[in-house]
C-alpha cells in the first residue's frame, strides 16, 4: 500500500517534505513522485500527493558537531 499526503492550504514542497521527512532535502523525491503537481508553488487545500520512501544521504563531510 502506497502512503499519501493530503494537503492543507498553502502547504509548499519545501515544508511537505519537512513535515513528512523531517529535512526539506526530501523535496525533490516528492516531486519525481508527483510530477502532475510539479508546477505548483502553493498548495490548496485537499490534494492527494503520493509520498514515496525516503533516506536522506548520509555524509561524513560535515564536521562532528553537525552530524545527526
Amino acid at each position: 500500500m502506497s502512503k499519501t499526503y493530503i494537503t492543507s492550504q498553502g502547504d509548499m514542497w519545501d515544508s511537505i517534505a519537512c513535515k513528512l521527512y523531517g529535512t526539506e532535502a526530501g523535496m525533490n523525491a516528492l516531486l519525481e513522485a508527483n510530477q502532475e503537481a510539479a508546477r505548483t508553488v502553493v498548495f490548496p487545500s485537499g490534494v492527494v500527493l503520493a509520498v514515496p520512501d525516503y533516506m536522506p544521504p548520509v555524509t561524513d563531510t560535515l564536521p562532528p558537531w553537525r552530524r545527526a
